[in-house]
């Protein structure tokens, strides 16, 4: 094997990723080396190229959280893994096993967690290590490409629909239909939820639809978005997920849900968003964030994947674009979600 490997580092925030001959990351004991088929690309991964978020990756680092590939190497005293195996690296690339947020199954708040291709190096690479214990088990069924956004992209939504506590024949709100949202309908139409989907884009509202929401409402053209869904789920909705990067869109979503109603929050813009506290208090509303998934959380969002019940849109690309894939994503000009194929 060679001893370098293409990648996508960040050597500078703000600055177009470079595409270099890196050497290849040793595997050492207890870890695993992973040799990269396909990356999707996220916009954390966006957001971390261009340091604008208020706790930063350390340049350089190579991003890309939804890796997918082969187990290449193993290291010494690795027993849970082999050879060959069909695996993901996902976000969450550890955490410390001992604190009480990772005792009590809440391992996505470990303080001293790491994170691939934030805090260590992550999948626009032909290798990067990983921990053998976080690592996701791939259904056969589903290639590589097609499996990448569930990385990320599916146990986000997946783990935040399970936050809205909501139960199969409730309306569920899901804002913003792009590379989470339209794994959000899927996975909440899987789950028996009559889903509205809201959007400002008409084209994806439309894929909304074809996935199978009951209801789209267009936030950019009508008058009172909040009031529609409100009619459309006679009275407002049991849940909300809100996946745009839209302060307006978290504003709107406490208003489309009904009384002892929960919005779960997965998108990340900069900024704040009010609050009617009288509102609130007087019907019981519930704001949660969600932050990706768990072990157990990435596992049951690869096995809806793998029952053929979830399935990402996405086009592929070669590394060699990814500074044209973010200008596209500054424009909101993607559809689903674009996968990085580290064959090609």
């Amino acid at each position: 094997m060679s001893k370098t490997m293409k990648a996508a580092v960040v050597r500078e925030f703000g600055a177009p990723l470079q595409i270099e001959e890196v050497p290849v990351p040793e595997v050492a004991p207890g870890m695993i080396q992973v040799a990269i088929q396909a990356s999707g690309v996220c916009h954390t991964d966006l957001h971390a190229a261009e340091g604008d978020w208020p706790v930063k990756p350390e340049p350089p680092f190579i991003p890309g959280h939804e890796g997918v590939g082969f187990v290449s190497a193993v290291g010494a005293g690795v027993t849970n893994v082999k050879e060959g195996d069909r695996v993901g690296v996902p976000w969450l690339y550890t955490a410390c096993g001992h604190c009480n947020h990772c005792l009590g199954g809440w391992e996505t708040l470990c303080e001293s967690q790491l994170n691939t291709g934030y805090s260590v190096n992550g999948g626009f690479a032909d290798y990067v290590l990983a921990d053998p214990d976080y690592v996701g088990h791939l259904p056969d069924n589903v290639g590589f490409n097609e499996i990448a956004p569930v990385l990320c992209a599916g146990v986000t939504v997946y783990k935040g629909l399970k936050m809205t506590e909501t139960k199969p024949g409730d309306a569920l709100v899901v804002s913003g239909i792009g590379g989470l949202g339209h794994m959000a309908v899927q996975y909440a139409v899987a789950m028996g939820l009559n889903v509205v989907a809201v959007d400002v884009d008409d084209a994806k509202l439309d894929l909304a639809k074809r996935l199978g929401a009951k209801e789209v409402v267009n936030a950019r053209t009508d008058n009172d978005p909040a009031a529609t869904v409100k009619t459309l789920t006679s009275g407002g909705a049991r849940g909300a997920l809100v996946t745009a990067v839209s302060e307006k869109a978290f504003e709107q979503a406490v208003g489309m849900v009904g009384r002892g109603g929960t919005i779960a929050l997965n998108g990340l813009p900069p900024g704040d968003f009010p609050l009617n506290i009288f509102g609130m208090v007087l019907n019981g509303i519930t704001v949660r964030g969600s932050i990706v998934g768990t072990r157990l959380d990435l596992q049951e969002s690869l096995d809806f994947a793998g029952d053929g019940k979830v399935k990402a849109t996405i086009s592929t690309a070669k590394l060699d674009d990814i500074n044209a894939i973010f200008k596209r994503m500054h424009k909101g000009q993607i559809e689903g979600r674009v996968v990085l194929d580290l064959t090609q």
